[in-house]
């Protein structure tokens, strides 16, 4: 791995706001590199503000969108939610549907069939809607690109509200109204929502015009929160207030939903990490192994012991999903090393019979073992379908564009997008793709970053210390949880490898002799000879909290380390 340092903050403002807010010149720099230099400013950090998300009015076509609702109500029209099948799309649905049923009864929603339909708007999805009556589709967290789609709405005399925060291509569908904030004309001042964050700028608008207050929404945050998790959007301006506020839903007041999640691991005080790691992949899991509907039907359900029954349906198919991608994952592995590919800048696989639904997954995986950015291809109906995943620092969407003579759609982020193309067609895509990446790419972003924020000593790690550190979070990316350099360490003799394939290492370090903390390496077994025979060395960490038999304890959390 490669190491490196963030630029040391300008020490007159270090010094500054280490003395207006009685702390350490640590965290005051901790709090500068994050571009936080006032009182000010560093109160909005710790203390997000409800009252301080901007007026949804400001987002471009949102009176719009209000207007077709209002006018939806009065006229008594069927509205159909529709959105993806993952996390966020699901989260958005239970979101805006939720809160039309309270005040509007003609509201029933839509996911697509991940495999019957696909990502996003469909055919399918517009046909049911005429079928069944529905004359306004509010599409949420897709249909930024579904120009024919709502095309072939509107000459149904079906009219589209889109709410959506992906890229938008050349041309914006002809919808009454889309709201997206990476729209090149909306000035809506913060770009980063994920799609149940436009979702929540649509209810907090068509709050505002019902007379209702922003606390009167505070309920909703857990959905948000969440996405805003599983998404990877920055965790900075209005994300930081919905995510933090969120979390506080979630922990003191959860939809029974969660509450039946939480059950079944036994947690009691979720952070944004546990969010990823426990609740999204169990609804991400429904939309993988079965239906989407299933997630949307836990997150909305108010009657707690139904939704412990959605909850078990639901972890079970979660443990399917993992059985599948472990599965997957150490074929596509064999084939890589068959292949001898890893060589190149990427990493293309294909395998008609691997699972749709964890290929993304899988794709993640792959870039654990060899670092490139990463497609994962399976059959579809009859095309093929890939999910991609890129590394830290480089642009896996420019990519797919500089290959877009080989594919018939794709849509996605900077890090992860979805693509389908002809099997004619995967070849040529794959040559291409390895082309673009090796002309495009910074080498150095092959080897794995650990970026540290500063240099501290074992001296300076105290409870408190950690006390204002853990109220940095909700972390993520843009915030990300700081990591620590620390030099001169040795083990004091209790250092070993742990785990099942005793992949993992345990450590019991001290600084010269001064201060001790018991340290764990997740994957870093292979590194046991630089801490052996007391010899120094230097690591990079995070700081967390160990809870063993009613006893916490400082720990660190090693990510690498160097002689």
């Amino acid at each position: 791995m490669r190491w490196t340092l963030k630029p040391i903050p300008d020490n007159e403002k270090v010094d500054q706001l280490s003395k207006e807010l009685q702390v350490d010149p640590s965290i005051a720099s901790l709090l500068a590199q994050r571009g936080i230099e006032t009182y000010e400013a560093s109160k909005n950090f710790f203390r997000p503000d409800i009252n301080d998300l901007h007026d949804p009015f400001l987002m471009k076509d949102m009176d719009k969108a209000v207007e077709r609702i209002e006018t939806a109500i009065s006229n008594k029209e069927n509205i159909l939610v529709y959105g993806d099948y993952d996390v966020d799309g699901t989260t958005s649905v239970a979101l805006l549907s939720s809160y039309l049923l309270t005040y509007y009864p003609n509201v029933a929603t839509y996911i697509p069939d991940r495999y019957g339909e696909g990502y996003g708007i469909s055919y399918k999805g517009i046909d049911f809607a005429e079928d069944n009556g529905f004359s306004l589709i509010i599409a949420l967290d897709c249909g930024i690109k579904a120009i024919d789609k709502v095309k072939y709405a509107s000459e149904k005399e079906i009219d589209f509200i889109i709410c959506d925060h992906h890229r938008p291509g050349k041309e914006i569908p002809k919808a009454r109204a889309v709201l997206d904030p990476k729209r090149e004309d909306c000035e809506y001042p913060f770009k980063e929502l994920c799609g149940c964050g436009v979702g929540f700028k649509l209810i907090q608008a068509l709050s505002e015009k019902r007379g209702l207050e922003i606390n009167d929404l505070l309920l909703y945050l857990d959905l948000v929160a969440t996405a805003i998790g599983a998404d990877i959007v920055p965790i900075t301006g209005e994300n930081r207030i919905l995510a933090y506020h969120g979390l506080q839903v979630i922990n003191k007041n959860p939809r029974p939903g969660f509450k039946a999640i939480l059950q079944q691991v036994q947690k009691e005080t979720l952070t944004i990490t546990d969010v990823v790691f426990i609740i999204a992949p169990r609804i991400n899991a429904a939309g993988r192994m079965k239906h989407g509907n299933h997630a949307v039907t836990l997150l909305s359900e108010t009657d707690d012991n139904l939704a412990a029954e959605y909850a078990a349906e639901i972890d079970q198919y979660n443990s399917d999903r993992r059985e599948t991608d472990k599965r997957i994952t150490k074929e596509a592995l064999a084939q890589i090393e068959e292949q001898k590919e890893q060589e190149g800048f990427t990493t293309v696989v294909y395998r008609e019979t691997w699972h749709k639904g964890v290929i993304g997954i899988v794709a993640s995986r792959l870039i654990e073992t060899y670092y490139r950015p990463t497609l994962v291809f399976t059959k579809s109906g009859d095309r093929l379908a890939a999910s991609a995943r890129s590394v830290k620092g480089f642009d896996v969407y420019n990519a797919l564009e500089g290959c877009s003579e080989f594919i018939e759609q794709f849509g996605g982020h900077k890090y992860a997008a979805g693509l389908t193309l002809l099997e004619e067609n995967y070849e040529g895509f794959k040559a291409q793709f390895e082309k673009v990446v090796s002309e495009t790419i910074d080498p150095k972003l092959l080897i794995p970053e650990v970026t540290i924020d500063t240099q501290i000593n074992f001296r300076d790690i105290s409870p408190k210390f950690y006390r204002i550190l853990s109220q940095f979070a909700p972390f993520g990316p843009g915030n990300m949880t700081p990591v620590f350099m620390t030099e001169d360490l040795q083990d004091t003799g209790y250092g070993k490898c742990v785990g099942e394939d005793k992949n993992h290492l345990r450590v019991t370090v001290t600084q010269n002799g001064i201060g001790k903390l018991v340290g764990i390496g997740f994957g870093l077994g292979d590194k046991i000879d630089l801490i052996k025979n007391q010899k120094y060395f230097k690591a990079a960490y995070t700081l967390d909290e160990n809870h063993w038999k009613g006893t916490v304890s400082l720990q660190i959390k090693l990510k690498d380390l160097k002689e």
